[in-house]
């Protein structure tokens, strides 16, 4: 077909589609009633029409300035949206998962399930042909199966749905580090699939980093975003660790033990068995959750793998998982801009980029960071990049109160002591535990002196919050009327304190003084100047 006879048909096409939007508006509008009162007006100028050229389907919008523009199928859409329900919904499970693993459910009562021990035995010793894992059996893996097919069975079955999303992504990735696509599994022993996850002891994501593993493998925390909680990104890193695991221990039930408690408690648990290598034979001298990680890990496995015989019900994905996609943001920009400009929910903003923490996408010199989208979307936001940036600068430009200075969590600080100062405060500022800090340090009490240098590796970044006086009382050094020190009196708050000085605002007290809160001690010496150096 040469051009001039494809446009007329192209324009023969558009000319019924057109006659048709009158009708079609009407029928759409006598289905959906209600749901459609808030889209009557462009209902009214807008239609849609299925149309083919070439052989290829495409949704086109035309419009009454004779305008057309490409948009998501309607059925695609409600897959994408089916889906993010479902992800949500799960969220909850990670501390059910966290529970299973830490229990023992050996030593609760045998529980009833159509699963002959000889049957068992028999489908473990075909899955350990295909894995590198050792899969043998033995009475606590067995217990371990019979209670996630019994007490955590939902858990289960909704683990399933939502693999469909996360398992083509991690496949992707631990194929290019040649890692046993198996591994797949452990990141549901790990998060129950939740990127949001964060355990007691602060390790966050899909994979659990702690902040001190993350950075090591490339994994960036700033104010703004903390890349744990990046699907991609986290399941690199997690490769990578793996990897090195492996090659330390040269087998993957020990690399698994060690991904989980550290390859020292793993060391120490092979002294302690007097040498012994084998996972099931240092058990007994891991800690407790380790104990229990790796026949989580091999239950799940083995309840994938025979989930049709089980009677496991779970919803299948129409599609394996979001057509989505990526674009390397140029300038700062906002989730609500995003949402907004891109006409996109901001619930599905966050579940798809995880990794910004205050859904906010920063510009940093030196750094790619990336905006995940679906592929209907990526489309409208590339050809309107520069509109959207100038919009957003705009908007970010006349807004009242700035936005938060982009701050980096450090590998390491030094912190001075000051009046007021006690270790638990200190802990709390940067995330740590106090029984760290006194590690880190070699304290054998809680006791601080004023001025005493600490060393912290801190797990997040403390960020000293700006204020319009900041810059007049920091160059001082002092306030108006020469004092350095106020000594709280009952009923003193932190608004009537910053009343009395000139020049000095809550948040110069807060930063000066190490506050995080409200609650101020009668007694209490506070700082009334940036005079800690």
């Amino acid at each position: 077909m040469n051009q001039k006879i494809k446009k007329a048909v192209f324009a023969a096409i558009l000319c019924v589609a057109s006659n048709m939007a009158a009708q079609q508006v009407d029928d759409q509008q006598n289905v959906d009633g209600d749901s459609t009162k808030n889209q009557e007006s462009e209902n009214a100028t807008i239609a849609v029409s299925n149309i083919k050229i070439d052989g290829q389907l495409m949704a086109l919008e035309t419009q009454e300035d004779g305008k057309f523009r490409l948009r998501d199928l309607e059925e695609a859409w409600r897959y994408d949206s089916l889906w993010l329900k479902e992800l949500h919904s799960n969220a909850e499970l990670f501390s059910d998962m966290l529970l299973e693993i830490q229990s023992a459910p050996e030593q609760e009562p045998a529980v009833l399930l159509d699963l002959p021990t000889d049957t068992l035995k028999a489908r473990l010793a075909r899955m350990d042909e295909k894995t590198p894992f050792n899969i043998s059996y033995n009475p606590s893996l067995e217990s371990v199966i019979k209670s996630f097919l019994t007490r955590r069975r939902d858990l289960m079955q909704r683990m399933m749905t939502a693999s469909q999303f996360y398992f083509p992504l991690f496949e992707q990735e631990l194929d290019n580090q040649d890692i046993p696509l198996e591994i797949k599994y452990l990141a549901i022993v790990e998060s129950a699939l939740n990127p949001k996850a964060r355990s007691r002891v602060g390790a966050k994501g899909l994979w659990q980093f702690m902040y001190s593993t993350g950075k090591m493998y490339g994994l960036d925390v700033s104010s703004y975003v903390d890349e744990r909680h990046d699907p991609i990104m986290a399941t690199k890193a997690a490769s990578k660790y793996l990897s090195r695991l492996y090659d330390i221990f040269g087998d993957w039930d020990l690399a698994l033990a060690a991904y989980n408690s550290g390859p020292g408690n793993v060391n120490k648990a092979i002294r302690r068995s007097g040498g012994y290598e084998n996972y099931w034979n240092i058990r007994p001298f891991l800690p407790r959750e380790t104990a229990g990680y790796l026949p989580a890990f091999l239950a799940t496995m083995y309840i994938f793998e025979y989930a049709e015989e089980h009677g496991l019900q779970y919803k299948r994905a129409e599609r394996a998982y979001f057509e989505t996609d990526t674009v390397h943001v140029k300038n700062l920009i906002t989730f609500d801009q995003i949402s907004k400009l891109v006409d996109i929910g901001k619930e599905e903003l966050e579940m798809l980029n995880p990794a910004y923490k205050l859904n906010i996408i920063p510009k940093v010199e030196g750094k790619n960071y990336a905006l995940r989208l679906p592929v209907s979307k990526i489309g409208k936001f590339v050809s309107n990049e520069e509109e959207i940036y100038a919009y957003a600068k705009k908007e970010l430009d006349s807004m009242e109160k700035p936005l938060p200075s982009m701050i980096k969590a450090q590998d390491q600080i030094r912190y001075r002591v000051k009046s007021g100062d006690y270790l638990g405060k200190i802990a709390e500022r940067y995330g740590v535990g106090v029984s760290q800090i006194k590690r880190w340090n070699g304290l054998r009490s809680n006791n601080l002196r004023v001025g005493q240098r600490l060393t912290i590796f801190p797990r997040k970044p403390y960020i000293a919050k700006k204020s319009s006086n900041n810059s007049s009382s920091k160059s001082n050094g002092k306030v108006a009327d020469g004092s350095k020190i106020h000594t709280v009196r009952s009923g003193d708050s932190l608004w009537t304190i910053s009343k009395k000085y000139p020049g000095v605002s809550i948040e110069n007290l807060r930063e000066w003084n190490g506050i995080s809160g409200n609650n101020l001690k009668p007694g209490t010496k506070l700082k009334l100047c940036d005079c800690s150096s």
